[in-house]
């Protein structure tokens, strides 16, 4: 609906690519969860390469925490309030 804003609790739609050795999704997924606020988080892939999509206000606290574990890259941060307004994210 045109003028209906939509309130999120998460802001930021966070998704990037950690490439790296020895990786573990569920260490990843366990010290995002016990560490960083936020929602909808997948932390997928192999001991090399793990994706991740995570909704967040902080976001640039997932990039540090993730280039801490490897090489970050595809990095998208998208605002999903302006998604929701139909503008550009």
């Amino acid at each position: 609906m045109k003028g209906r804003k939509i309130m999120l609790e998460f802001k930021y739609d966070t998704q990037m690519l950690i490439e790296g050795t020895n990786l573990s999704e569920d260490a990843i997924n366990a010290y995002i969860t016990e560490n960083f606020e936020g929602d909808c988080l997948l932390a997928v892939g192999d001991d090399e390469l793990i994706k991740i999509h995570f909704h967040t206000n902080k976001p640039w606290e997932i990039l540090e925490y993730c280039s801490s574990l490897g090489e970050i890259c595809d990095i998208v941060i998208e605002d999903m309030d302006r998604q929701s307004r139909g503008l550009n994210g």
